[in-house]
């Protein structure tokens, strides 16, 4: 191999780590900016807010718009439902998921495939489809206009069930059956074996549920018409007022609120969110 050769190939080994490098940052700017943006523009007063071009470090940052939001909406009576709203839906979304993905995966009954696939068909519809026959049974049961209204239709998820009967499939048919050997039942077998294995895989699901509903607007905007009964992300709508007299800073520092306790939850889920695609991976 002559010299000129070794030379390139050097250059190309030493270009490569830096042109990862310089392409994940072009990607994380892009994805950030308009969430730098967002908080950057919450900290300017309203005459500042539409200079152009615009500046990413306010001149005279002010906290006045948090104060605003704060002012004008119940932020801790929103904040409480969205949390209870969706801890019980992940709550739920983790249990559901759990057994249904289990059954999927390791025991035997008829209609198994058929009924899998069934599953998986509704991912398919869209939510909009179903509303209608979901608010009619639930006026049925007087559970309209109540936190209950978002939180028991939301159980049962087609993602999280297959999702958890992949994960339960790449586990060893040994430790079930070593377990029932012992004399555990399927219930015993789960709870005792597979569901400690599974953490991570239900984390995933967890944390997933979570950041998804706590974003939630459709379904609170049609089932919910009490303002006690209000969501963040449907509470923040009446800050919308505020566009007609150019105070952008109050909307936006209602989605910055709106947006730390998803990031907090993601930040402390990253963990089992890795272990679980990482291990997922190795046991398939």
């Amino acid at each position: 191999m002559s010299q000129a050769t070794l030379s390139l190939s050097r250059t190309r080994h030493s270009l490569a780590p830096w042109a990862r490098i310089a392409g994940l940052t072009v990607c994380a700017l892009l994805t950030l900016g308009p969430v730098i943006w967002t908080v950057s523009t919450s900290l300017r007063t309203p005459a500042e807010a539409f200079d152009l071009p615009p500046k990413i470090i306010p001149t005279d940052p002010s906290a006045d718009a948090y104060r605003g939001v704060f002012g004008q909406i119940d932020v801790w009576l929103l904040a409480l439902n969205s949390t209870l709203v969706t801890a019980l839906i992940a709550v739920g979304q983790m249990i559901t998921a759990g057994l249904a993905g289990y059954a999927f995966a390791r025991l035997e009954f008829r209609f198994k495939k058929p009924l899998f696939g069934l599953v998986l068909a509704t991912m398919m519809v869209p939510l909009q489809v179903t509303i209608v026959p979901v608010f009619l049974v639930l006026k049925s049961m007087g559970l309209t206009d109540t936190l209950l209204a978002l939180i028991i239709p939301a159980f049962p998820t087609a993602f999280g069930t297959f999702l958890m009967r992949q994960y339960f499939l790449g586990m060893p048919k040994d430790l079930g059956e070593a377990a029932m050997l012992d004399g555990c039942g399927p219930w015993r077998t789960f709870r005792s074996v597979y569901a400690p294995l599974a953490a991570p895989g239900l984390a995933i699901v967890g944390v997933l549920a979570f950041n998804y509903h706590w974003n939630e607007f459709f379904r609170p905007l049609i089932l919910e018409t009490s303002g006690q009964n209000y969501t963040l992300p449907l509470g923040l709508v009446s800050l919308q007022g505020n566009l007609g007299t150019g105070s952008i800073s109050v909307v936006l520092a209602g989605v910055v609120l709106s947006m730390i306790p998803a990031v907090a939850v993601f930040v402390v889920g990253q963990r089992p969110l890795r272990e679980g695609i990482t291990s997922a991976g190795v046991n398939r």
